[in-house]
């Protein structure tokens, strides 16, 4: 598949997760990350998008600590939350 395709098919499901939080989290954070990607980085956030939305949330905010498999610069990116769309 190529990157356009992929990165769309990503897209869609980083914004449709189940939950308006987990939208916000991890389609925000997809939004604002995804343009400046490796492929490696793709195929890891292809990965991470498996787990459970609560796992992946208590990893971005801190209260539980993340695999060492997901340790690197794209989750160190998402535990900043600066991503997070927040209507004003």
């Amino acid at each position: 598949m190529d990157r356009d395709t992929k990165i769309k098919r990503l897209r869609f499901r980083a914004w449709h997760r189940g939950t308006k939080e987990a939208d916000l989290l991890i389609g925000g954070f997809f939004d604002q990350h995804h343009a400046g990607w490796t492929d490696a980085e793709i195929e890891q956030f292809e990965v991470l998008i498996e787990e459970q939305d609560v796992d992946i949330m208590a990893w971005a905010m801190g209260t539980q600590a993340v695999p060492d498999h997901y340790r690197g610069t794209l989750m160190q990116a998402m535990e900043t939350l600066n991503y997070v769309p927040i209507a004003r």
